[in-house]
């Protein structure tokens, strides 16, 4: 009886199994002969033609992370980013050396600024040359992907680097990267490994994952939960901002309760997640990039700020100087951005969902309320919050012929209306318009990537959908960021593994985005006089006809608003007969066409 197929890349799989990672995103190059054939093995074992001893538990195809192909390094990690995000498990990437780990572009800084808890993996150029190991160099290739600081490439990025230097302890270093990149503020983490390392015959490594638990959630202390809380329940006019309270679904009741108790507004800032249900009577819209003072936060004499990256943005729009601000985040100083500071009465690391519990809890126990000023002012925050409504709903309708971004956000509203739809919101510039007009209410039903780079909408519908295969997954995009989201690779996958979304196009035919910053900046300059902005995309691609191609998608494009609830009606149809499909909506275009 032969000896037991085992390496270094079989404990490296069973550790991610035993971590709870369930799918790799994997975009396989030289580097990994060793993971293949562990893979393959696994797969031959489980058939009973391996023709070597059973395999100790773990080692089977069937427990071991299932790997999708991914042809394109961006979206395997987009991918792995939003399938993380939905199930709040760690999930993992395969790429290639340098180059694979460099074509992820943007992809990292998205996983980072978004919080995601996902493990990359690369190998490196093979370190022997004349077959002193297995795995040494054979291919041209090996010398010019070898590089000095390979890790170096992500070290701005992640939370944790290493390289795996020997398989006997290559479980130990995959369970503490995955604890590293689960422990709040989780985030992604970088793992390296040379061939020959990977090829290296092990015995098999038990390994007890409970030792690598991420740490526990972290609470106020009782004078900073009673000093919060009294602020907030004695202010005349308090307020609570927040942008990612609701990666954790279930802080959104607990954010409602304290919302309801003490008749607190609540504004989502650069929001990219659902925080607070929209309809809520203390919801009081959105902000991104504001461009006129809100209000509401003007007026605040107590602000609490609770995970946000950007509460307000001050050269527009912030609080008076006499408002009294707290925050409470996992990472409340930011010490990842080199310019940022909320002057802040207190400022604490703590879990939301943990920290407003204590907050609502000290409030109804511990304080005797005012309850006529509460009243008074759910009354008023009410109203208007019942006004912004309205003004929203009156925007609803095309105007001078042309489909507007609030009548096909409204439209997609009312196709999903009966749909238990997960959405993801990439549209950019009309992210504002986006989130007024949805009205999402559910929590883990509105996600974004929280980090700057575009095209993540495309991995991340595939992502989600492998997450929640029983959901209506849905993207609504700008045409730029559905460009850079390498949509020919997206649908070939969707078509490949069997994963029907449908994504919305906010089609205005160019990049929208440098011209306001250009306007933000020169109002009435040249560019502003002659229109000349170098933003157009003309002469127009058919984008939807990429997802055909690539797919097999059902493809449209609308210029015409009375056609479009159709036209999306259709789309959706397909989606839940197996197909993918695209629907480009002609907006306003974003610059008058000029073609040098």
């Amino acid at each position: 009886m032969t000896e037991r197929y085992y390496t270094t890349s079989t404990a490296f799989l069973e550790a991610l199994a035993e971590a709870g990672v369930t799918h790799i995103y994997a975009n396989l190059g030289s580097d990994h002969p060793g993971l293949i054939e562990a893979l393959a093995q696994a797969r031959a074992d489980a058939r009973g033609d391996g023709g070597r001893e059973p395999p100790m538990p773990g080692a089977r195809e069937s427990e071991l992370p299932r790997v999708i192909v991914c042809p394109h390094e961006i979206v395997a990690l987009c991918a792995a980013h939003a399938h993380a995000l939905v199930t709040r498990r760690p999930t993992a990437v395969i790429v290639h050396v340098d180059a694979g780990t460099q074509n992820m572009g943007g992809a990292i800084s998205n996983a980072m600024r978004g919080r995601v808890p996902v493990l990359v993996f690369a190998g490196t150029a093979p370190y022997t040359l004349r077959n002193e190991l297995p795995g040494s160099r054979n291919e041209f290739i090996h010398w010019i992907q070898d590089v000095h600081d390979q890790r170096g490439i992500m070290r701005g990025y992640v939370k944790y680097d290493n390289e795996i230097r020997t398989g006997r302890n290559v479980k130990q270093l995959v369970h503490r990267a995955l604890q590293i990149a689960q422990s709040e503020p989780a985030g992604p983490v970088y793992l390296t490994g040379p061939r020959e390392v990977m090829e290296e015959p092990l015995t098999a490594q038990p390994t007890d994952p409970a030792h690598y638990r991420p740490v526990d959630p972290a609470a106020l202390t009782e004078d900073v939960t009673a000093e919060i809380a009294t602020a907030l329940a004695t202010a005349r006019n308090p307020l609570i901002i927040t942008g990612h309270l609701g990666r954790d679904p279930e802080a959104v009741d607990v954010l409602v309760e304290l919302a309801d108790l003490l008749a607190i507004p609540v504004i989502e800032s650069a929001a990219f997640r659902m925080n607070f249900p929209a309809d809520h009577p203390m919801h009081l819209g959105w902000q991104f990039t504001t461009v006129e003072q809100n209000p509401t936060l003007a007026a605040a004499d107590v602000v609490l700020v609770l995970d946000s990256d950007v509460p307000y943005i001050e050269s527009n729009n912030k609080p008076s100087d006499d408002a009294t601000i707290y925050v409470i985040d996992n990472d409340p100083i930011k010490a990842g951005m080199s310019l940022w500071h909320v002057p802040a009465r207190r400022s604490a690391a703590a879990n939301s969902k943990v920290a407003v519990a204590q907050l609502a809890a000290y409030a109804r126990d511990h304080l005797d309320l005012d309850h006529e000023l509460i009243e008074a002012r759910r009354a008023e925050v009410t109203a208007a919050h019942d006004a912004k409504q309205a003004a929203w709903e009156a925007q609803e309708h095309p105007e001078n012929g042309q489909i507007t971004p609030a009548y096909l956000t409204a439209c997609v509203r009312e196709l999903l209306a009966d749909e238990d739809a997960l959405i993801l919101t990439e549209a950019v510039t009309n992210y504002q318009t986006v989130a007024e007009h949805l009205h999402v209410n559910k929590p883990g039903s509105y996600l974004g990537s929280g980090g700057g780079s575009l095209g993540w909408h495309g991995g991340g519908l595939l992502g989600a959908k492998i997450a929640c295969p029983e959901r209506t997954v849905v993207a609504l995009a700008g045409d730029g960021c559905y460009l850079f989201s390498v949509p020919s690779v997206v649908h070939w996958m969707a078509r490949r593994y069997q994963l029907p979304t449908l994504t919305v196009i906010y089609d205005n035919r160019g990049w929208r985005a440098p011209k306001q910053s250009t306007l933000g900046v020169h109002p009435a300059g040249a560019a502003f006089a002659a229109d000349d902005f170098g933003v157009s995309f003309e002469p127009e691609a058919d984008l939807p006809g990429i997802a055909a191609a690539a797919g097999g998608a059902f493809a449209a494009t609308v210029s015409d608003p009375a056609d479009l609830p159709a036209v999306l009606k259709e789309a959706l149809a397909a989606v839940h007969a197996g197909r993918s499909a695209v629907v480009a909506a002609h907006l306003p275009p974003a610059q008058t066409p000029k073609i040098n």
